[in-house]
């Protein structure tokens, strides 16, 4: 039993070990809900440029459908 104490702090130390020295960015805090999530920003842009189109389009389309009446 105490040998299998052993291989898991030896494994465990190896662990940290090479992902402390290759540099990995680990972030073990679980999902973000808050204003440090970074998807949020670029998620929250995408939506909106459809939008912003479609508002920009909406006026000459009509301006179009007049200046064909007349």
């Amino acid at each position: 039993m105490w040998k299998m104490l052993v291989a898991f702090v030896v494994f465990a130390a190896i662990a940290i070990l090479v992902l402390m020295k290759s540099g990995g960015n680990v972030d073990m805090s679980g999902e973000k809900h808050g204003i440090d999530a970074g998807h949020t920003e670029t998620a929250a842009s995408a939506a909106s440029e459809p939008a912003s189109a479609a508002s920009e389009a909406a006026p000459a389309a009509s301006t179009a459908a007049s200046a064909a009446s007349n």
